[in-house]
């Protein structure tokens, strides 16, 4: 007799995944709550038209985070079709600032157009005010540790 595979059974791979509407981002935005980066890894490539940032994102997913301590991994998100850049609270060029992922948004302005909006911890922000929606989050690294070896948490 045999037995159907369980996920237990499977190689967990890295994430590869896009965006095109504000449902898809609520992925997005759920797998990358809490990411940290430093200022010196957002990157704004005008005549492409895309923003790019480097975070170390906590693996949310992980099924296995009960047998070993939380497990961070870089990965690249990457917005395109952005036609406009602006931050709240955030020093540009200075190379020690961490700033820590708290939320996506997207919010329609004319159909497809709109602004992403991502909510910094500490009053910071970013607004990217794209033609049309189009994210994508991919790991470029294999999971590490996470140093603290604990989860972020949130007080209520």
């Amino acid at each position: 007799m045999t037995q159907d595979a369980k996920f237990e059974d499977g190689r967990e791979a890295p994430l590869n995944l896009g965006a095109l509407d504000a449902e898809d981002l609520a992925v997005i935005a759920a797998l990358t709550q809490d990411a940290v980066f430093p200022a010196s890894e957002m990157r704004w490539d005008r005549r492409q038209a895309r923003f790019a940032l480097l975070i170390n994102r906590v693996r949310w997913e992980d099924r296995g985070k009960d047998r070993h301590a939380p497990e961070r991994v870089q990965s690249v998100l990457m917005f395109s079709n952005v036609q406009a850049v602006a931050s709240q609270a955030v020093t540009k060029g200075d190379p020690d600032l961490v700033l820590s992922l708290l939320a996506l948004r997207f919010d329609m302005t004319d159909d497809p157009s709109g602004t992403v909006t991502l909510t910094l911890a500490g009053d910071g922000a970013i607004r990217l005010t794209v033609e049309a929606l189009d994210v994508t989050l991919k790991d470029v690294t294999r999971p590490y540790a996470a140093p603290s070896r604990k989860l972020p948490t949130h007080p209520d």
